[in-house]
């Protein structure tokens, strides 16, 4: 198995139990996991009954398994601070004024979580030596995608942005110094630096991604689950990113052959449906179910976090060498 693990789906399908389990399941097996939560419902918490940050802690009770929680909203904060920050020492003091309103005006637009989130997501990704998985509970299918997508489009906005730049400094140093080598240029502007800088970073995501990380998708047995599975397998594959396998969860468990009555038959019909809905997916989808979960009569923690790991049919061991 690759080193990083991302379990998306659509919202509410139980990203969480399943990607929490799967790091339990990695855990006990004796490696270094870290799973981090991008879905802004944090519900990794309350799976292990412990409080986590924006920085990998410690889970109680486990020898080898840490957990951070990123919030979105306070990436955005940081992400709109740096910029501010960046653009304030390049700019002349008499337009900060108006910088720091366009930066605030480009936050708001749809797009700006995702943009601020990937510069955390891909921190994480470049100082996770310490860990042999890194298991992603990911945000809701929709914002995951556009998330997913930014090393690609990105990348080629920035290289306009540094053509741009590069030409405005060749006009504004000739019109100022006449027909010599532009001073700026030759001695490295910030701005086209940090360009440069963001476009690296782009591209080792989009490397990572296809080339270290491994894509599962959560759903439930229904028709609206499936459609959104459907569409985020084609939607993964547009961006060069394969979807190795499918979790099936909250299958309603039957009830006992003498049990009568109403409640029964209800459980009977819909445990009928859904096992229609689970032969469906086997036989629609390229992608091998990966594990067949049921509803359980509680929160999953504790032992039934076990138990769930259990029926995880998902490799655990690495693909290299364990990470120390």
């Amino acid at each position: 198995m690759r080193k990083f693990v991302f379990f998306g789906g659509k919202g509410g399908v139980g990203k969480t139990t399943v990607s929490s389990a799967y790091a339990h399941k990695c855990a006990e097996a004796g490696l270094e996991t870290l799973v981090v939560s991008t879905d802004p419902a944090h519900s990794t918490a309350d799976v292990f009954d412990q409080a986590f940050s924006d920085e990998p802690r410690p889970v109680e009770g486990y020898d080898a398994l840490s957990a951070m929680e990123i919030d979105p909203d306070e990436e955005v904060t940081r992400h709109l601070m740096g910029i501010k920050r960046a653009m304030g020492d390049q700019v002349s003091p008499a337009i900060v004024n108006e910088i720091d309103r366009q930066v605030e005006l480009a936050h708001q637009t749809p797009g700006a979580h995702e943009a601020a989130l990937f510069d955390r997501f891909i921190d994480v990704m470049r100082n996770s030596d310490e860990y042999d998985r890194v298991v992603f509970d990911t945000s809701p299918t929709g914002g995951t995608l556009r998330l997913l997508s930014l090393p690609e489009y990105l990348g080629g906005w920035i290289d306009r942005l540094v053509e741009k730049r590069e030409q405005s400094i060749d006009l504004f140093e000739k019109a100022a110094i006449g027909n010599r080598e532009p001073r700026r240029t030759r001695v490295g502007d910030p701005i086209v630096a940090r360009l440069r800088e963001r476009k690296e970073n782009f591209e080792f995501a989009g490397e990572t991604l296809r080339n270290e990380a491994a894509f599962f998708l959560v759903l439930n047995p229904d028709e609206l689950s499936i459609r959104e599975t459907r569409r985020a397998v084609d939607s993964l594959d547009d961006y060069g990113l394969t979807v190795v396998g499918l979790v099936v969860n909250r299958l309603t468990p039957e009830p006992e052959d003498h049990e009568e009555g109403r409640g029964a038959r209800f459980l009977r019909r819909r445990c009928a449906t859904e096992r229609e809905r689970l032969a469906e997916v086997r036989n629609s989808f390229e992608q091998p179910v990966a594990g067949v979960i049921e509803t359980r009569v509680a929160e999953v923690k504790g032992d039934f976090l076990a138990d769930v790991a259990d029926e995880l049919d998902i490799e655990v061991a690495t693909d290299g060498p364990p990470a120390r």
